[in-house]
Formats: C-alpha cells, structure tokens, sequence
C-alpha cells in the first residue's frame, strides 16, 4: 500500500550496503544498541576504530561518549580502539568534533561507516556530510532504537510521527542555510 507520506519515510530513512571503511563513526546517544551494533561491525573487520561522540547530558547522567564506550568495552571491544570525542551537544558538532579527533590522531579516514538510529539516519548523514571533506564516501547502518520506530512503522504510533517529523523540521533548521554553501563548493 502507498501512503502520501512515503516520500518521508524515503527521506529520512537511509541504509546503505556496509563494506570496510577507516573508523565506524556513532553519534551520541543513549540508546546501547547503537555501540551493539558498531561493536558486532568492528568485530567483523568492517573496520579497525569505533569514534562515539558526544557530551555531557543530564538525562544520561555523563558524557554520551563515556556512556556509549563503557557499553564497547563490555562487549569485549579493546580499549584502544574507541577514539574519544566528549564534547558534541547535537548531531552537527559530533561531525565537526569527530573530524578534529581524526585530524589530530593523524587517522585516515576515506571511508566511514556510521551507526545511527534509523529515525535519525537522514540528519546524521547529512551532519557528516558536511563537516566531513567531500570526498569522504560514507555508509550508513540504522539501528532500531528502544522506541522501535522504523522506516514500516513510524506512521503507526504517536511517537513515531512526532519524532520522524521532528526530524523534518530539525534537517530545515539545521541546513536551509547551508545549502546555497553546497551548490557554490
């Protein structure tokens, strides 16, 4: 069945096929199946560094960064392969914050995947996208998130619609000026 509102579901939801990259990138949350899922991506080999990112939150009690880590290194993730950005307060600064940890680790980074959740795809990529160098190829794994809202069931449930369309609206705000920066690169 087609609804009229399958251009937003096709909008906001982004998967793409997953193949090795330079570092699995995760902005923050608290939602432990996004480090689940970039954990059980490093231990495939799809990549040799997980970067969560994230500051401070009073819901969450610490840094996104130090909640999501902890959750890495329970499921076995060595130490040494999680990179440090504690700072970011919104999508947009976990990009812009995650490049300078790259930058200043020397890491390079021509391919990232990044795990998000899958309400959150769309924004996250776009973030990215444009703090990241244009010619950084990125892949994109969702994750269901504790709300169970997905690309089939968004539009089935009070929260579901009030967060996809949140979504909209904050992808307006952030990149409506952005975009006139975009077409003169």
């Amino acid at each position: 069945m087609t609804y009229p509102f399958d251009c937003i579901t096709d909008f906001i939801f982004v998967e793409t096929e997953i193949s090795s990259a330079d570092v699995i990138l995760v902005p923050g949350a608290n939602h432990p199946q996004l480090m689940e899922k970039a954990v059980d991506l490093y231990k495939q080999g799809l990549a040799p560094y997980i970067l969560p990112s994230g500051g401070y939150k009073p819901h969450v009690g610490t840094t996104e960064w130090e909640y999501l880590s902890k959750i890495a290194i329970e499921y076995g993730l060595p130490e040494e392969s999680i990179l440090k950005e504690d700072k970011a307060q919104h999508t947009l600064e976990n990009a812009r914050f995650s490049l300078k940890v790259l930058r200043d680790k020397g890491i390079s980074f021509n391919k990232a995947i990044i795990v998000c959740k899958a309400g959150h795809s769309r924004r996250a990529l776009l973030c990215y996208q444009h703090e990241f160098p244009k010619e950084v190829d990125f892949l994109v794994s969702p994750v269901v998130d504790r709300h169970g809202i997905t690309k089939d069931n968004w539009f089935l449930s009070e929260i579901g619609i009030r967060r996809i369309m949140t979504e909209v609206q904050k992808i307006g705000k952030y990149f409506g000026d952005f975009i006139p920066t975009w077409v003169n690169k």
